[in-house]
């Protein structure tokens, strides 16, 4: 299992870690999306999916009343936000196992208990020093080599 940290200067190059993944995800991938209210899961997310999509004026709204949003993608990226569940039971019906066979991003993976995928990259965003941010990378040493690379 390896970790790397990083410290985002500012939202823009949270977009730009986001972009350089997605040019590097491939099906069978997850990334699940930790950290705190504003720490910048939904930013990331967004800057992934309009970037596997090349179009950087997609919508791409926030699940969190949907619960999951699909985009129509070579392979298919499945954008999940768990906040509003109050743990496994309550992920059964959103299709979780058809999304892992596409590119899954899911925010707040802690309510997916046993459920959470073993081969995924964990990105825990959160707040550093001044209005710097933290990300840290942990996962499979070869999926976080070629997410991270």
């Amino acid at each position: 299992m390896a970790i790397r940290k990083m410290t985002l200067g500012s939202e823009a190059e949270t977009v730009a870690l986001a972009q350089a993944m997605a040019v590097r995800a491939r099906a069978g991938d997850a990334l699940l999306l930790s950290g705190n209210l504003g720490a910048g899961k939904s930013t990331f997310a967004r800057a992934f999916i309009r970037a596997r999509a090349g179009d950087a004026s997609l919508d791409v709204p926030s699940p969190s009343f949907t619960l999951v949003q699909t985009y129509e993608l070579d392979p298919p990226v499945t954008h999940f936000d768990l906040w509003r569940l109050t743990g496994p039971d309550d992920v059964a019906e959103l299709g979780l196992d058809a999304a892992l066979a596409g590119i899954a991003l899911i925010e707040w993976p802690d309510r997916l208990g046993p459920l959470a995928p073993r081969e995924a990259i964990t990105l825990a965003l959160g707040w550093g020093e001044g209005n710097t941010r933290t990300a840290t990378a942990s996962g499979p040493d070869a999926l976080l080599e070629r997410l991270m690379r």
